[in-house]
C-alpha cells in the first residue's frame, strides 16, 4: 500500500471518527437537556461550541437550559447568536424568551423592539395584548416603586432559600442548604441540594439564624417547598416532586411532576400525608395558599386548560375535607409564560409571580384584585431585573417577605423582609378618550358639555371637551355598557354608546353632533351665535391668521348646514392710523376673510364685504386715548353677519 494510499485511509478513518465522537457528545447533551438535567446539557453543549460545533439547535437549547436555570446574561447571548444564524427557524417563543433576557440585562428598548418582533410572529397571544396595553410599563412600574424597605434575613444560608409562610410566631420556608456532597441529593437540573422545609424563629429583630426541620415526615429524598397553613395550625397544605417511598418517582419522559400533600398535625408531629386529588402524574400541582376562611386553595398548575406554562388556579375546599373542580383564573390574571407562588391576603388581594406580565426582568410580583382580576406590577424595591417571587404579607403589620436570586445575597435564592411604607395603589381604573365632532363637516367641538351615563341611568361623570374638542376621564374596571350624552348651544343633543369589556381602556370614541334645524335670526353675527372666538388681525395686516381658520372652519359648517343663508363679512380695525387709511384696511380685510370662505367652497354669491374701518369701536380706545395692544386687538375684527 503506497503512502498516498495509507494517508487517504487514515484521514477518512479520523474523520469518522470525529464525526461519530461529535455525534455522541450531541446526543449526551440532547439526552440531558431532554431529561432537564439542564445543569448538565449546558456543560455539553458547552463543550461541543468550544469545539467549533455550532448549530440552531444547540444555541436554542442552550438558550432555553440558561432560561430555565434563571442565567438571563448567559441565555441572552444565546438568543442572540441564535437570531443572528441565517435561515434559522425561530419559533415565536424564542423571539419572547429573548426580549425577557434583555430586561435582566436592563436593556429595555431593545427588549421592546423584540416584543415587537413577537407581536408579527404571533397573534392573540396574551403577553402581546398586555405590552400594547402597556407600552410605557417603566413609567406604571415607577409609579408603584418605593413602597417598602427591604432586608436580607439572617435565615439565610449558601443554598437557596424562598417560599417563606407564615406559622404562628415561626416562618416555615423551603431550602436547599442540605448537604449537595452526595450525589443522590443532587438534582440534575442545577446541580443543587434536594429542597427540604424548615422553620425559624421570627422576633422583632428579625428572623433566628437556628432554623430547623419543620419535621423528618415531611423531608424525604425529594424537593419539599411552598407551605399553607389553617388558621387553627391543624391542617398543613405542601409541595413535593411526585415520590413513591420517599424518593421520586418519574413519568415516561423521566419527569417528577410537583403534587400538593396535606397533612394533619398530631402531638406535634406532622401525619396522615396525603396528596390532593387533582394531581396528576401528567401535570404539576405546586404551591398552593389558602383564603382567610379557609374554604379556598389557590395554586400554580400546567393542567390541561392552562394557558401557558403554569397558571394559577383555584379550589373549593368542602366542610367534609374533599374538593370541587380546580378552575383557572382566567387570562387577565394568566398568560402563556409562568405564572407562580401565589399569596392570598384577608382582603381578596392575590399576589403571584409572573414573567408573562410587563415586569422589570426574570420573575416580577404582582398583585390583583380578585373582584375584577386587575393586576399591576408592585414595582422596585421588591422587583429587580432579577428572579423576585413567593411574596407573603401581614396586611395588619404592614411587613413579610419574599425571595430573590438578585445580586449581593447570600445564596443563589434569598429570603428578604420587608415593611410596607405607603399602600399599594391597586384600584383598576381604564381610561376612555374620544373627540366630539359636527356630524357633517367633522370640525372638531371645543367646550361641549358631556355626561357619561351607565345602563342604570346614572350618571357617571360631568366633563367638557378641550379646546381642540378631546375629551378623556378615568373610570372603573367595570364592565357593562355605557353612554356619553353631549350638549353644545346651536346643536342637536346626541349621544355615543360604548362598552367596557376585559378592562380594557376605549380609545378613539368620536360623538358627533348635528346642527339645530333653526336658523340664525337677521342681523346676528354667527361669531355670538355660535359662540365662537371673533376672527382678529395683526396690526396693519389683512392676511388670515392661524387662529381665526378654526373660527372660520366653524362659520363653514354653519353655512353649509344651512345653504339658504348669506352673509355680510363685515371688517373693523383699530383707531390708529388715519380714518381713510383704516377704511382701506379694514376693506381689504373684509375680501380677505370672504376670499377665504370662497376658496372653500362657499358660492360667492352668498357673500358680501364691507369695510367700516374705525367707526364701530368695540371699547373706549379712540384717538388719542391711550390703550393696551389687548384692547386695540379687540377692534381688528371680522363679524359675519347673516342678512338672509
Amino acid at each position: 500500500m503506497n503512502n498516498k494510499l495509507k494517508y487517504i485511509i487514515l484521514s477518512a478513518l479520523l474523520a469518522s471518527s470525529l464525526a461519530i465522537g461529535q455525534t455522541l457528545k450531541e446526543k449526551k447533551a440532547e439526552d440531558n437537556f431532554e431529561n432537564y438535567a439542564y445543569a448538565k446539557a449546558i456543560d455539553s453543549y458547552e463543550d461541543l461550541v468550544k469545539d467549533g460545533y455550532t448549530s440552531e439547535q444547540i444555541y436554542k437549547n442552550l438558550g432555553n437550559a440558561n432560561y430555565h436555570n434563571a442565567n438571563y446574561a448567559e441565555a441572552s447571548e444565546w438568543y442572540r447568536k441564535l437570531h443572528q444564524l441565517e435561515d434559522a427557524t425561530i419559533e415565536p417563543d424564542y423571539l419572547y424568551r429573548y426580549s425577557q433576557t434583555l430586561k435582566s440585562l436592563e436593556r429595555y428598548s431593545e427588549s421592546d423592539y423584540w416584543m415587537e418582533k413577537f407581536k408579527e410572529a404571533t397573534s392573540n397571544d396574551i403577553r402581546v395584548s398586555k405590552f400594547e396595553k402597556n407600552k410605557n410599563y417603566l413609567e406604571k412600574i415607577k409609579e408603584q416603586s418605593g413602597r417598602y424597605i427591604i432586608n436580607n434575613e439572617a435565615l439565610n444560608s449558601k443554598g437557596s432559600d424562598f417560599a417563606p409562610s407564615y406559622y404562628g410566631e415561626e416562618l416555615v420556608f423551603s431550602t436547599a442548604r442540605d448537604s449537595g456532597i452526595i450525589a443522590k441529593s443532587v438534582h440534575a437540573w442545577n446541580r443543587k441540594s434536594f429542597l427540604n422545609l424548615y422553620k425559624t424563629k421570627i422576633s422583632e429583630e428579625g428572623t433566628s439564624k437556628n432554623s430547623k426541620k419543620l419535621s423528618r415526615n415531611l423531608n424525604k429524598k425529594t424537593h419539599e417547598s411552598s407551605t399553607a397553613f389553617t388558621k387553627d395550625g391543624q391542617t398543613l397544605y405542601f409541595t413535593r416532586n411526585n415520590s413513591k417511598r420517599g424518593k421520586f418517582s418519574r413519568d415516561i419522559k423521566g419527569v417528577s411532576r410537583l403534587k400538593i400533600y396535606r397533612a394533619t398535625l398530631e402531638n406535634g408531629d406532622w401525619v396522615n400525608i396525603t396528596e390532593l386529588p387533582f394531581n396528576s402524574d401528567d401535570y404539576s400541582v405546586a404551591h398552593p395558599t389558602l383564603s382567610a376562611d379557609d374554604k379556598k386553595l389557590y395554586f400554580s398548575s400546567d393542567m390541561p386548560g392552562t394557558y401557558g406554562l403554569s397558571d394559577i388556579f383555584v379550589v373549593d375546599i368542602n366542610e367534609d375535607g374533599t374538593f370541587g373542580e380546580p378552575k383557572n383564573l382566567g387570562n387577565r390574571i394568566n398568560t402563556e409564560a409562568r405564572e407562580t407562588f401565589p399569596f392570598i391576603t384577608p382582603s381578596n388581594i392575590l399576589y403571584f409571580a409572573s414573567d408573562g406580565h410587563p415586569g422589570l426582568g426574570g420573575l416580577d410580583v404582582f398583585a390583583a384584585t380578585l373582584q375584577d382580576s386587575y393586576v399591576v406590577n408592585i414595582g422596585a424595591p421588591v422587583n429587580t431585573k432579577q428572579d423576585d417571587f413567593s411574596f407573603i404579607i401581614n396586611e395588619e403589620k404592614k411587613e413579610g417577605y419574599f425571595a430573590s436570586n438578585r445580586k449581593g445575597g447570600v445564596g443563589s435564592d434569598d429570603i428578604y423582609s420587608f415593611k410596607q411604607t405607603t399602600p399599594l395603589e391597586i384600584d383598576c381604573n381604564l381610561q376612555v378618550s374620544g373627540v366630539v365632532k359636527d356630524e357633517k363637516t367633522g370640525a372638531l367641538l371645543p367646550n361641549t358639555k358631556l355626561r357619561i351615563v351607565n345602563s342604570k341611568g346614572n350618571v357617571l361623570k360631568e366633563i367638557e371637551s378641550d379646546d381642540r374638542g378631546s375629551f378623556s376621564f378615568e373610570e372603573k374596571c367595570q364592565d357593562g355598557d355605557y353612554t356619553i350624552e353631549a350638549t353644545r348651544a346651536y346643536y342637536e343633543p346626541g349621544n355615543k354608546f360604548f362598552a367596557i369589556a376585559n378592562s380594557e381602556d376605549v380609545m378613539g370614541v368620536e360623538v358627533l353632533l348635528g346642527m339645530e334645524k333653526k336658523v340664525a335670526p337677521l342681523g346676528t353675527d354667527l361669531t355670538k351665535y355660535l359662540n365662537l372666538e371673533p376672527i382678529y388681525f395683526d396690526l396693519d395686516k389683512s392676511f388670515i391668521r392661524a387662529d381665526a381658520r378654526r373660527t372660520l372652519e366653524k362659520v363653514l359648517g354653519y353655512m353649509n348646514a344651512n345653504p339658504s343663508v348669506k352673509i355680510d363679512v363685515r371688517s373693523h380695525t383699530d383707531s390708529r392710523s388715519s380714518k381713510a387709511y383704516n377704511d382701506s384696511l379694514s376693506m381689504r380685510r373684509a375680501k380677505a376673510t370672504v376670499a377665504y370662505l370662497v376658496s372653500k367652497g362657499i358660492n360667492p354669491s352668498r357673500l358680501s364685504g364691507n369695510g367700516y374701518g374705525e367707526r364701530e369701536l368695540t371699547n373706549e380706545c379712540e384717538d388719542l386715548v391711550p390703550c393696551s395692544e389687548g384692547r386695540h386687538q379687540m377692534n381688528r375684527r371680522s363679524e359675519f353677519i347673516v342678512v338672509k
